[in-house]
């Protein structure tokens, strides 16, 4: 089994940051979404559970050839799923994750995940959920959720335009926090799904 790690978007990608606050600081999504995949990876090398990092390169890389990506390592081991790492927008709060539409396996790993957000945030932040189907995740069509064909969640880590969201994912406990409840999904995922 192995997991996929996609830290979403690029330095070039247009208008995923915050905005200027006060302070003249900004978050760029392209770097959060790295720092933490890179502690999700550093978490995981540490207790041996095997990773891919989807895109090491820094610049865009398309949706099309991410999902190539990601079907050759499935190719190779039918085990693989992807956890994509994302930054939210669009003026709310809290913490979400997304699947593709219909029932796959990959609401039972993104099931996993939102128990472990519920944990960590779930005191300080609102877990925003779509409960209609029997589960807590939301769906869409996504590209890298439609299309790949190993099971695939994408978290969506508070919104980076929410002042009070973007203080939070900007600071070295926030990231470590999000990366920490990502990895012990992962470590639940290995030991539950691993023997299949």
């Amino acid at each position: 089994m192995v997991v996929i790690l996609d830290n979403g978007h690029g330095a070039e990608t247009a208008g995923k940051c915050s905005p200027v606050w006060a302070d003249m600081t900004q978050l760029k999504e392209y770097e959060f979404n790295r720092d933490v995949t890179a502690l999700i990876a550093y978490k995981c090398k540490m207790a041996h559970i095997p990773f891919v990092m989807l895109v090491p390169e820094y610049s865009d890389i398309s949706l099309a050839e991410r999902v190539k990506r990601a079907d050759a390592v499935y190719r190779k081991d039918r085990r693989a799923f992807l956890f994509s790492i994302h930054a939210n927008a669009g003026g709310g709060t809290g913490w979400e994750a997304w699947t593709s539409k219909g029932k796959t396996k990959s609401d039972e790993y993104c099931t996993i995940l939102y128990e472990e957000a519920e944990r960590a945030f779930g005191k300080e932040w609102k877990i925003r959920k779509d409960t209609l189907d029997g589960d807590p995740d939301k769906e869409s069509q996504f590209y890298i959720l439609k299309h790949t064909k190993c099971p695939a969640v994408l978290s969506e880590n508070f919104f980076m335009d929410t002042e009070r969201d973007c203080r939070f994912i900007m600071s070295h406990e926030g990231r470590e926090r999000i990366a920490e409840v990502h990895f012990r999904a992962i470590k639940r995922i290995f030991d539950e799904y691993g023997k299949d």
